[in-house]
């Protein structure tokens, strides 16, 4: 199945002096990533993406998010009941 594409329209105001067109929908960090293009499939985009995470790492992204998933498990464990006391030294 193909997808349809939006249609472009380059209307622009009578009295607009600046660039571009004033109607044009954008993001502030879309110049920025790679994976905004038109679509070339999933496999394409996923391996867009994985090329921008390993160009583009952030080591204090990375940490944080190693800290949110062990919080999250750790409060899901609690949730249901897990046992913690086989992590600890028995005397």
């Amino acid at each position: 199945m193909k997808l349809k594409k939006n249609r472009k329209y380059n209307y622009k105001p009578r009295y607009y002096k600046g660039e571009g067109s004033p109607y044009e929908l954008k993001h502030k960090f879309d110049k920025y990533r790679k994976t905004i293009n038109p679509p070339k499939g999933i496999k394409g985009k996923l391996n867009a993406a994985l090329d921008e995470y390993q160009n583009d790492r952030d080591d204090t992204v990375n940490r944080r998010v190693f800290i949110i998933a062990g919080i999250l498990i750790l409060l899901f464990l609690f949730l249901i009941g897990f046992d913690l006391s086989i992590f600890l030294p028995q005397s």
